[in-house]
């Protein structure tokens, strides 16, 4: 790995291939893209499905692309031609020092461009492969979306409220943690093969992302043999820790101790709740929560959002109006952090990364590709 100058692009000098499409494998993509890394997605001469993924549709590609793929080369390859299939993998041999892919199960082994045969001819290379439901298993070969990991993940069965239909959480969580933990593992190997000169083969997956996210759920169940169950805005095993509808909107407020319960008391005007035996310590707060939750209820429609605001945060007890897109975009906190950024040659401004290196965000160079932007001067590149 070559030194980075740029100290908000630490993988400057890094050269990713990407096989991947849809959302979790471009995502990890992009993510190495904005860290400095040089990422070349290869795509079927159609293009990524997600290029389809609209409206709306924003410089000749769907937005669900724009936002997946920024600061990436696209080169074509057919994938069942052998002489493209051998100039990828010479490309791979030659240039790579990661490898992602999220191809059908089996199909990159299949072309002689899969995980083993790779880092037998190169053992530096890190290879990450980021299918379904993961490596082993009677389901390893079956093919998953990310609805489809929240429903068997469990996800699905405690999002919505009590006695409704079973909804799915709208953000791709799955495919973008997947992503997340893709990164996580190729940046650990990298970490790896500095000392030991020799690369590794990463597996990630959406079940294993699904089945993570419901850890605390899971260990709520293993040890008391309760299924957890829907709470809508709520979170079991802390009440009051959930949404209230106002004169002008919702408020989410989160009293997840004595303490804060007590200020939520003060502001609600009841301080006699802090002394009820029914809601003196946060195992009585579940217990009684269907009887704590209407009375909150009926006092938060008093007000509105921003009164609320101001009485709650004069107490200290923590709350935030529900906001829309909009609104997250138009907030002064979005802006004062910088979160969203022009991009060169994009239409529309991106959500950049979460994070920062010395109070700096790291900043895309360039729009996602059009689609074979680069065939040609990356494979006649020597």
């Amino acid at each position: 790995m070559k030194e980075a100058m740029d100290p908000s692009r630490p993988l400057a000098g890094l050269t990713v291939i990407e096989l991947g499409h849809s959302v979790a494998a471009p995502f990890a993509g992009q993510i190495l893209a904005d860290l400095g890394a040089e990422v070349i997605k290869v795509e079927k001469p159609e293009g990524d499905d997600a290029r389809k993924w609209g409206p709306p549709f924003v410089d000749g590609a769907a937005v669900a692309f724009q936002a997946l793929n920024r600061g990436k080369k696209s080169v074509v390859s057919k994938l069942r031609d052998p002489q493209e299939i051998a100039r990828l993998k010479t490309l791979i041999l030659e240039r790579a020092d990661v490898v992602i892919q999220n191809l059908r199960p089996g199909q990159v082994d299949k072309l002689g461009i899969g995980a083993d045969e790779l880092l037998a001819l190169k053992p530096s290379l890190v290879y990450c492969n980021m299918g379904a439901f993961g490596a082993t298993g009677p389901l390893a070969d079956r093919p998953g979306y990310d609805p489809l990991m929240q429903a068997y993940g469990g996800i699905m069965s405690v999002v919505g409220h009590e006695g409704q239909a079973s909804a799915r959480v709208g953000p791709a969580i799955i495919d973008l943690g997947t992503g997340m933990w893709a990164v996580i593992g190729i940046i650990s190997a990298l970490l790896s093969r500095k000392d030991s000169g020799r690369g590794r083969k990463v597996d990630v997956s959406l079940y294993e992302t699904a089945t993570a996210w419901m850890g605390i759920h899971a260990a709520q169940f293993l040890a008391s043999e309760q299924l957890p169950r829907k709470v809508g805005s709520g979170q079991v095993g802390i009440v009051p820790y959930r949404a209230y509808q106002t004169t002008d909107g919702e408020l989410v407020v989160a009293a997840g101790n004595d303490k804060l319960f007590n200020g939520f008391c003060q502001a609600l005007a009841h301080p006699e709740w802090v002394q009820d035996p029914r809601f003196i310590d946060n195992p009585s707060r579940v217990r009684n929560a269907a009887i704590l939750y209407p009375l909150i209820e009926q006092e938060m429609l008093k007000r509105g959002n921003r009164e609320w605001v101001k009485i709650l945060d004069d107490l200290a007890v923590p709350c935030a109006p529900v906001q829309n897109a909009r609104e997250m975009l138009e907030c002064e906190q979005t802006q004062a952090l910088g979160m969203v950024q022009s991009v060169p040659g994009a239409s529309i401004p991106m959500v950049g990364l979460p994070l920062s290196f010395d109070r700096q965000r790291p900043r895309s160079l360039q729009a996602s590709p059009a689609l074979g932007a680069d065939t040609e001067s990356v494979f006649s590149r020597p």
